[in-house]
């Protein structure tokens, strides 16, 4: 079965077309960096107008990549939740259109259990269950997946995501957005114990995290120097702000495999392209005997290939959508039609 699906929750305009839910046939993403990079983050309104502008031509991209027709697609897929809910409008409106005009199946995907779902483009072996943590730049989860369409939210972030925070960080700095590859680089080059920062993970809660804390505790630090004329030094301040995160990181890991009897991990989202934040998971596994499924660079960031992959798993589960079908900015697992 070939589905042809749309990503268009945030900043990246995506199409792809994946068969039976494994096999990529194509992967295209154009991404808006350049766009949003001269105000330091995403704008909304920007957003949604680069997806209208962009998505006729992904959508060609992806079928000639594919050696396909619209006529040779078997469904349509698209991200319709969580995320901006102007940029997600264009790719469910977009998607509508063709479902409607072909008269395809047209499957709706949570983008959250799509990024999860990039690990079984990566691993053909991988099969529920399994635990799960996602973490980008608007979601941080940890979620046990005991299905491939049956998703439980064990914890989250109360606050900022993962991401957010390492964007935030980032801009004190004076890194530009998006900050986070090269907040991986300076971390690699300092010292993780030279500031202390507040860990990333609730105290009163086994498997919950909150990172504006920690983000607000990084901008204290920054100004209260500049205020007293020191210098700081941009790769021990990564490093340390890197490591606070880490170690949130494996405690809520650890007690959840304590808490759930599973032996495999997927770690998935854009975060999880850190190097260290991979180093942490890989450590956590080897030392409670979990098996680690990372998804390559390619697969992290947002993609149209992880929501077709999740679009076929819906598809078999009757989980498919009329030309009613709406957006939403935010959506728990397992949301019903």
């Amino acid at each position: 079965m070939k589905i042809l699906a749309f990503e268009s929750s945030c900043d990246e305009t995506a199409a792809a077309v994946v068969e039976d839910g494994r096999r990529i046939l194509s992967d295209v993403v154009l991404s808006q960096i350049d766009i949003h990079h001269r105000y330091g983050g995403v704008v909304p309104e920007i957003a949604s107008r680069a997806h209208t502008e962009a998505i006729c031509t992904v959508c060609e991209k992806a079928l000639a990549d594919a050696g396909l027709t619209l006529d040779g697609i078997d469904a349509i897929g698209v991200t319709n939740r969580p995320g901006l809910i102007g940029a997600l409008l264009v790719g469910v409106n977009f998607a509508k259109s063709l479902a409607f005009a072909k008269k395809k199946p047209l499957i709706p995907v949570n983008h959250i259990e799509g990024h999860i779902a990039a690990a079984y483009l990566a691993h053909p072996d991988l099969e529920p269950p399994f635990l799960a943590m996602v973490m980008s730049g608007g979601h941080t989860s940890l979620v046990e997946v005991q299905g491939y369409t049956a998703f439980s939210l064990i914890g989250a972030t109360r606050d900022d995501a993962a991401g957010e925070a390492f964007d935030k960080a980032a801009r004190v700095l004076g890194i530009g957005y998006p900050g986070g590859k090269e907040m991986d680089r300076l971390a690699s080059l300092g010292n993780g114990d030279a500031i202390p920062f507040p860990a990333a993970a609730i105290r009163d809660h086994d498997f919950d995290f909150t990172f504006s804390g920690l983000k607000t505790a990084v901008i204290n630090y920054v100004h209260n120097k500049k205020q007293l004329g020191e210098e700081i030094c941009p790769e021990d301040l990564a490093a340390s702000f890197t490591k606070a995160v880490c170690r949130g990181i494996a405690s809520r890991l650890e007690n959840a495999f304590d808490a759930y009897p599973h032996k495999k991990l997927v770690l998935a989202g854009g975060v999880a392209a850190n190097s260290h934040i991979r180093k942490t998971a890989e450590a956590v596994c080897e030392k409670k005997g979990v098996a680690l499924y990372l998804p390559p660079l390619s697969l992290c960031g947002d993609n149209g290939a992880m929501i077709a992959a999740q679009a076929y798993y819906n598809y078999k589960a009757g989980m498919t959508a009329d030309e009613s079908l709406n957006a939403f900015a935010t959506s728990p697992f397992n949301f019903k039609f």
